[in-house]
């Protein structure tokens, strides 16, 4: 039998992205099991990755991209005793998620429950528990209180604006005119981040609140990290989870750490800065500290999903044979939502060679 998967060589641009086929079906060794990859998430953070300037994975090479996955689970190895075989799971992989058979650790792995859609699914690993633990773990927020959500039409901030509706929070996203009606449909309010300052914009917005917003969530990262900080009312708390200006080469590793020190002193002084206070935030990380958190959350989200609370936004469904295009896609920007590759769909015509 004849499987693909997708392999990246050499960092680069999408070109990069190689469709392999394999005939030897991989076996799990102690502690792992086969998964049968019905669903790939893809973002922004595959594309970081892809480009080598993801801070948390440089190699080895060649390696298969794919931050988040949902599959069944065909065979375990050794010493698994759950999830058992037959069991559809979800995995925040990090890597290995564009592929047909993935061989994954048992211990991190969540059950899915029965008749979801799976390319919704998929979109709970990472943005949708991404945005959940900031809102319930880090911050704490409670219904009423007011968020700033930067880049609020991509996967990350349609999950925070999703939750936001749900937990009963008021909602203010940034993205460019394009996307202004994505963000509108969730309820929140949408300013156009190219059209004048939006720290004025978001002040207007919050006047007979707090002349601010609760908390902010920003994954641009450097300098831009000082102006959503200048969008919190008093007492108030940034959460910076990214620096997609250090990925894309917009800034460099100076100004991307002088963001990180900038949230480590505003952290450590808040009296300093009117009770105003940040963090920095890795799912990751977090994961790695919390691992019972991880699961509880992962569990609850899939709750919230199947019983309608929540609805991701999945604006495209392709087969691995179209992971070029998708990255591509997603190097341009404004998606206004989640591509999902479906690696057993029938695949279509494409520039892999």
């Amino acid at each position: 039998m004849t499987w693909q998967h997708i392999r990246i060589a050499h960092f680069g641009g999408p070109e990069v992205l190689e469709r392999v086929d394999q005939t030897a079906i991989p076996e799990p060794g102690p502690g792992e099991v086969r998964i049968k990859v019905l669903a790939a998430g893809t973002g922004f953070t595959d594309s970081f990755i892809r480009r080598g300037r993801y801070p948390d994975f440089k190699g080895p090479l060649p390696f298969t991209p794919g931050y988040e996955l949902v599959g069944i689970i065909e065979k375990a190895g050794p010493g698994v005793t759950a999830p058992h075989e037959g069991q559809m799971v979800a995995d925040l992989c990090v890597i290995g998620g564009y592929t047909q058979y993935a061989i994954r650790p048992a211990r991190f792995l969540v059950p899915v429950p029965d008749g979801l859609d799976l390319a919704e699914a998929v979109c709970i690993p990472l943005a949708y528990l991404t945005a959940f633990q900031m809102l319930t773990r880090v911050c704490h927020l409670k219904p009423g209180a007011t968020i700033l959500v930067v880049g609020a039409s991509g996967s990350v901030g349609t999950a925070f604006l999703d939750l936001a509706r749900h937990l009963g929070l008021r909602a203010i996203g940034t993205c460019s005119a394009r996307n202004m009606p994505v963000v509108e449909r969730f309820g929140a309010r949408a300013i156009d981040y190219h059209a004048g300052d939006f720290v004025a914009k978001v002040r207007h917005l919050t006047v007979g609140q707090k002349g601010g917003v609760d908390a902010a969530f920003d994954a641009i990262g450097g300098g831009h990290f000082a102006r959503s900080f200048d969008c919190l009312a008093p007492g108030g708390m940034l959460v910076g989870y990214g620096s997609q200006t250090m990925a894309t080469g917009g800034e460099g590793l100076l100004s991307a750490g002088l963001g990180l020190a900038r949230l480590k002193l505003w952290g450590a002084l808040p009296w300093l800065f009117g009770g105003r206070h940040a963090a920095w935030f890795s799912i990751t990380e977090r994961r790695a500290a919390h691992p019972d958190d991880f699961k509880a959350d992962m569990a609850t989200l899939f709750e919230l999903l199947r019983d309608g609370a929540i609805h991701p936004v999945v604006i495209d469904r392709l087969p691995l044979s179209a992971a070029r295009e998708v990255h591509t896609r997603i190097d341009a920007g404004g998606l206004g939502g989640k591509i999902v590759l479906m690696p057993w769909a029938a695949p279509v015509p494409s520039d892999f060679q």
